[in-house]
């Protein structure tokens, strides 16, 4: 974008995101929910030898992540339409770039085509983070790539082995039909969990997040709350559970374990925080402990609950730290001390932050309460005990959240800032509002939203629990393609042939 003006860069960036929605909100009528197949798929050669090709394809799991990236967005461009007043193309460029990676990563249907993603977006959330972040911006950015990095040659590894023991494809589909002795499975589980547990991010792999947060700006701390902490779970969703059932059920206790202790551990370093953003970020580790837990319960409850509350923890834990960001450009400030009493002289905003983070706790109505009372009855299917101690995060949530209302929205606010609090303008609204319609629409109606996952869920667990056979390669590549057909229609194929 060297060529665009700094003054029209802003405009620019803004359209792109708008036409990128406009093109994808078709997608949600257009898909059928009543299959699993791939739907508005691409398949186009690539690189001939090994055979890698340009695919990509939508289900109920990948559809609902890819039209949160693009709403998310705009809202992105507008929250820093201010903040961000230097290198103001580069600065959008990068967010054009991640935008590209992001949607890439839900939709690729090749393991390649995925990974060339999976690592397209490090370089600009690093620079997004090291050259328009505060004061430690250098030491988070740092920290974030080598995290980041260090599981991704993992995966690259389990991605080339997948290759050779999986009928010299790089297909994603017809691996996941694949069966692998079950030590193959153990080693590539482990492999796809140091990629995958360090972006969610899980216990012990969390302690980058903060730093990331705390020092990225506004669009950055939202788009890596948003989208990029659920490339991890969209991972072993994708790749672990239907590729590696065994290892995936052998590794669940385990699993469960880290979860439980990501959902305590993270409410209680939230109630320790006096940085709003730390105080958000560590509400994420928590929250996404619940997706987490939901997944290996392996169960229909827990993982279309894990699915939607992917989608709730985008908007909910975005719309938090677009309120931070607001905030901070009045009183130059993320100190909840410095931020007090705003409801008097903003009282908009404090009424969309509360909605915020009473969405944010699971309140009845709101969208967050959906999906975490289904992954709590899917625990709860598993073990009544995990299910028990779980709860406990709503309870810590409840607590931190609620004490962050009392402080920053009543009170009197200081003498010092009381000039500068202005309530919110009209490109604040607008940044704002339509989050909060999401709020209410799937958590007072979530039925649209969980029977487009339903068959594609379904799909999963019949993958982990039915006889496999050796995947093949694309028709070109000289093999013979995956059918894409439900699983049910699968399972009568196969009781036809025997």
């Amino acid at each position: 974008m060297s060529f665009v003006p700094e003054t029209s860069a802003r405009w620019i960036a803004l359209a792109a995101t708008l036409a990128n929605l406009c093109v994808a909100l078709p997608l949600w009528w257009l898909f059928d929910p009543q299959t699993s197949q791939m739907q508005f798929t691409e398949h186009v050669a690539w690189i001939t030898a090994p055979p890698i090709y340009y695919s990509l394809g939508l289900d109920g799991i990948s559809l609902p992540l890819v039209l949160m990236t693009v709403g998310i967005m705009p809202l992105c461009v507008l929250a820093s339409w201010n903040a961000i007043t230097t290198r103001v193309r580069g600065f959008m460029a990068m967010v054009l770039v991640m935008e590209t990676a992001m949607v890439g990563v839900f939709a690729a249907l090749d393991f390649v085509l995925f990974y060339v993603f999976w690592e397209a977006m490090l370089i600009p959330m690093y620079l997004l983070i090291g050259v328009w972040g505060g004061t430690n911006r250098l030491y988070a950015a740092i920290k974030f790539f080598l995290y980041t990095l260090a599981g991704s040659m993992l995966l690259l590894v389990a991605i080339f082995v997948l290759y050779y023991y999986g009928g010299h494809t790089f297909d994603i589909l017809a691996l996941s039909q694949g069966t692998y002795p079950a030590q193959l499975q153990m080693w590539l589980f482990l492999a796809f969990f140091a990629a995958f547990a360090v972006k969610v991010p899980m216990f012990p792999f969390h302690t980058w997040l903060p730093d990331a947060h705390v020092e990225a700006p506004t669009a950055g701390s939202v788009i890596l709350a948003s989208v990029l902490l659920k490339m991890g779970t969209y991972g072993f969703l994708r790749f672990s559970l239907p590729m590696l059932p065994d290892a995936s059920r052998l590794f669940t206790p385990i699993m469960v374990v880290l979860s439980i202790i990501a959902i305590i551990y993270g409410a209680y370093m939230a109630l320790a925080q006096v940085d709003l953003k730390k105080l958000i970020a560590y509400s994420s580790v928590s929250h996404m402990g619940f997706v987490t837990l939901g997944l290996f319960v392996l169960n229909q409850q827990g993982i279309e609950g894990a699915v939607l509350q992917m989608v709730n923890h985008g908007i909910t834990t975005g719309g938090l730290f677009l309120c931070v960001g607001i905030i901070y450009e009045r009183t130059h400030s993320r100190l909840i001390a410095d931020n007090v009493g705003l409801a008097a002289p903003m009282p908009q905003y404090a009424t969309l932050l509360v909605i915020f983070a009473l969405s944010s706790l699971g309140l009845p109505g709101t969208n967050s309460f959906v999906g975490e009372f289904l992954v709590l009855v899917g625990t709860f299917s598993w073990s009544k005990i995990a299910a028990a101690v779980a709860s406990l995060g709503i309870i810590l949530a409840a607590t931190y959240l609620l004490w962050m209302v009392q402080r920053v929205v009543f009170g009197v606010p200081s003498p010092h800032h009381l000039p500068n609090l202005r309530d919110l303008n009209q490109r604040e609204l607008v940044t704002l509002v339509p989050l909060v319609l999401l709020i209410f629409w799937i958590g007072f109606y979530p039925n649209p939203l969980v029977s487009r996952m339903h068959q594609s869920v379904t799909n999963t667990l019949a993958s982990m629990s039915r006889e496999k056979v050796a995947p093949t390669a694309h028709p070109s590549a000289g093999g013979t393609a995956p059918l894409l057909v439900d699983s049910d229609e699968q399972l009568e194929i196969q009781g036809e042939s025997r």
